[in-house]
């Protein structure tokens, strides 16, 4: 009896341990494959391209723990250029348009046009789906207006980089009845941000403008609280959501591109952009757009709107005011 207890002791242990190697097997197949980069949807982008993005990522910040100080987007510095027309030393990100293409004749003339265009470096086309990614460091505005010189409806459907952020890009939309325009926010890496934006409508002369608390709209710019300035070890005095300044012409349009350190978009979500009357930021502003999640790259294909079966070329060109950049 008291080797037949043994043997079963022994049964017992040996099922236990090989259950528990199991789990931490499968436990540690999971973890591994759940941090892969999200790289499903780039098929038809080529490693050399991706290694083109990788290999000129912008060293700026290699140990997130002791961070330099944040730039306020107008600051007069050497080597950050900040006026409102500035499109220089823009990090690199991959760009995509669903674009008007039938044929392989259409394919070239769109990489053909896209080629000239300073800052980018490749040009890929899926023809089969209508989409053109752009790689480089050229401005949207640029791009898209290179596009519309071929002939061809172009509609941006993603911005990023083929990283694991949750969140990669945003946007806010400015819809009038006064001042209309767009905001696009990309992040770059996890300590910079790329910011994009044209405005129309707004008075000739500097506007201040900023990233808000809040994103509540139910009194304006009045309810959208304080400008977000979160807690970061090493930031500068300004607050994190001061943008500086835009530059209106006197038709009273104005264009932005720059960078933002140590700004994450996935916290912006919901919060608001609040654009002022004057460089004065302590007034109440005189527009203000929620902040909203927008495609990353790979993530949106739609060619018909869900809401009135409306093919993306069938849209009005009114429904893409807000957005032409």
């Amino acid at each position: 009896m008291a080797i037949l207890r043994t043997v079963a002791t022994l049964a017992t242990a040996t099922t236990t341990t090989a259950v528990a190697a199991f789990a931490f097997s499968s436990s540690s197949s999971f973890t591994s494959k759940s941090h892969q980069p999200k790289s499903q949807n780039l098929s038809f982008f080529s490693s050399q391209s991706l290694s083109l993005l990788y290999s000129n990522k912008s060293p700026l910040v290699k140990n997130f723990s002791n961070p330099p100080s944040a730039l306020p987007m107008d600051a007069p510095t050497s080597d950050h250029k900040n006026t409102s027309q500035g499109d220089q030393g823009l990090p690199e990100l991959l760009t995509e348009y669903m674009v008007d293409m039938k044929c392989e004749g259409c394919v070239d003339a769109v990489k053909q046009k896209l080629q000239t265009v300073t800052g980018v470096k490749n040009v890929e086309v899926d023809l089969s789906n209508q989409v053109v990614r752009i790689l480089g460091s050229s401005p949207l505005k640029t791009m898209t207006e290179a596009l519309e010189q071929t002939g061809r409806k172009a509609r941006l459907v993603g911005q990023g980089v083929p990283e694991d952020f949750l969140v990669s890009a945003a946007v806010a939309e400015f819809k009038g009845p006064d001042v209309f325009g767009v905001v696009r926010l990309a992040q770059v890496n996890m300590e910079l941000a790329r910011i994009e934006a044209n405005f129309s409508g707004l008075s000739p002369g500097k506007h201040g403008w900023s990233i808000n608390e809040f994103g509540d709209l139910t009194k304006g710019a009045v309810s959208t609280g304080r400008v977000y300035n979160p807690k970061i070890e090493g930031s500068a005095k300004e607050p994190l959501g001061d943008l500086g300044t835009v530059v209106a012409d006197e038709k009273g349009e104005a264009f932005f591109s720059g960078v933002k350190e140590m700004l994450r978009v996935a916290d912006l979500i919901g919060r608001s952009i609040v654009v002022y009357g004057t460089e004065d930021k302590s007034d109440s502003g005189v527009t203000a757009a929620v902040i909203a999640r927008s495609a990353g790259v790979g993530e949106n294909y739609k060619k018909i709107c869900a809401c009135d079966g409306t093919i993306i070329w069938e849209s009005s060109s009114n429904d893409f005011v807000a957005s032409k950049v």
